[in-house]
């Protein structure tokens, strides 16, 4: 029985979540039946002076009653945290997740990104901070979604002259569509598969899953793609000029949804006083044991989501025989212990780009837009964050409605894109300008380089998203 079970039977965090664990791994050393044990649970939790002295039950009983406090009552704030708004005509929806987001009695100052559209509890686009709390769904389902590109020493004339040979080299290196994975005779060898996986029973349970899906891409708006990098300044590492580029857009996976739905779920049922609005802005604090292993878990996916796009470069940089020129990438969909206000916090960025001053980012626009290689002005009035992509403008649901293969190969094809494969509602039509999302940050971020999408693949056309 793990803790989020322990938790709806009432048991509280701490001490006597630890009891409650010993005392059931204890019972069934006894033979009590596992059905039983709930019931037997709910008693102690709701009379635990009547087990006190109880041969099981009584560790249980004492640490309740040593910690035991009414259930609370939500409080709203007096006022609101600030926050501050970046774009033009959002949509209601995603302003109103964001003026939840800043009624937590955690929360310290928000900020929404000119790419916002909603999302669970916070925006996607969705800026947060708060004082020693993590929310795991501000962090978001597809923990450490990150961007990755690779200029390679090829001519920008091989991506029309040698399509093929390209495309054959995104299939054969990497994998898509959900539970994709390679089999174990050819599975991916990276240092993250020896970090400390025990640093969460969700991390330790699904290591050998992450293993399987090492180098993997996933579904959803998730994609690898060549294309032409334009370095307008020099400050992104390379001379002006036109070179052949590599695109990702990944993250953390199976294990990285699985860490978000346990501790999402653990949060709640440790805050039932929350209002319906406020629920899946649960959050979990940093000095319990639940938040500890949540931000273990969660820089664990930092760093095998980084490690997907590592290996989805290396080796199909080595399958095309290319010398690597230049690599940057930066993350989003994760929480950061940052220096704002004059105190320490913690920012979530879901579907934010770090922005800090100097610090280079990708932006990407859609499979027929571009896309820009920016460094970050520091911006404080945005928590030093800029927007994760154009955003999307409609639903899934809606553009699969809305559009016709027909309709989107004709756009692509002006546009000399290339798609190997992808689903309908992952069409550049059912996404943002990117020039406007662009226009409305320029007071965060400066352009750098810009990079026009060629040939690209996602997930076949059926696929369920992922984030």
């Amino acid at each position: 029985m793990n803790a989020s079970k322990l938790a709806r039977l009432g048991v509280p965090p701490g001490e006597a979540m630890k009891a409650a664990g010993t005392a059931v791994r204890d019972a069934r050393a006894l033979g009590i039946p596992k059905r039983d044990i709930p019931d037997l649970i709910t008693a102690v939790v709701e009379n635990p002076a009547d087990y006190t002295n109880d041969d099981l039950f009584s560790g249980l009983a004492s640490a309740i009653l040593a910690q035991h406090t009414p259930t609370p009552t939500f409080k709203p704030r007096s006022q609101p945290a600030p926050f501050r708004i970046w774009g033009e005509d959002l949509e209601t929806a995603s302003i109103e997740q964001i003026e939840n987001a800043v009624q937590l009695p955690v929360s310290v100052r928000g900020a929404l990104m000119p790419d916002a559209h909603v999302g669970y509890g916070l925006p996607i686009g969705g800026v947060l901070a708060t004082r020693n709390a993590v929310i795991p769904y501000a962090v978001g389902v597809d923990i450490a979604c990150r961007m990755k590109l690779t200029v390679l020493d090829m001519h920008p004339n091989m991506i029309r002259g040698e399509q093929k040979r390209l495309a054959n080299a995104i299939e054969a290196e990497t994998r898509f569509g959900i539970g994709a994975n390679f089999p174990r005779q050819l599975r991916r060898d990276h240092p993250v598969m020896e970090e400390d996986w025990r640093v969460s029973p969700i991390t330790q349970r699904h290591r050998d899953k992450a293993w399987e899906q090492l180098g993997t891409s996933g579904s959803g708006n998730h994609f690898v793609e060549f294309g032409i990098l334009e370095v307008l300044d020099e400050a992104v590492g390379l001379a002006k000029g036109q070179y052949v580029a590599l695109l990702s857009h990944s993250g953390s996976r199976g294990t990285g949804a699985s860490v978000c739905d346990y501790y999402s779920k653990l949060a709640m049922d440790l805050h039932p006083e929350l209002p319906k609005q406020l629920r899946h802005l649960a959050w979990l604090d940093l000095d319990s044991d639940a938040g500890r292993e949540y931000w273990a878990a969660m820089q664990l996916m930092g760093l095998y989501a980084a490690a997907n796009h590592a290996l989805i470069h290396k080796h199909i940089a080595k399958n095309l025989g290319a010398k690597v020129l230049l690599d940057i990438e930066n993350h989003h969909n994760f929480a950061w212990k940052e220096e704002h206000d004059g105190e320490t916090v913690i920012v979530h960025r879901k579907g934010a780009t770090p922005a800090g001053k100097g610090v280079l980012g990708i932006i990407p626009g859609s499979m027929g837009a571009p896309g820009f290689v920016v460094r970050g002005k520091g911006n404080e009035a945005s928590l030093q964050s800029a927007a994760h992509g154009a955003g999307r403008r409609m639903s899934r649901k809606q553009a699969i409605k809305s559009f016709t293969w027909h309709d989107v190969k004709k756009y692509l094809r002006e546009r000399d894109v290339t798609l190997i494969s992808a689903g309908l509602d992952e069409v550049p039509m059912a996404y943002k300008d990117i020039h406007e999302v662009m226009a409305a940050q320029q007071d965060l971020v400066e352009v750098l380089a810009r990079f026009d999408p060629r040939l690209v693949k996602m997930a076949p056309a059926g696929e369920r998203p992922e984030d």
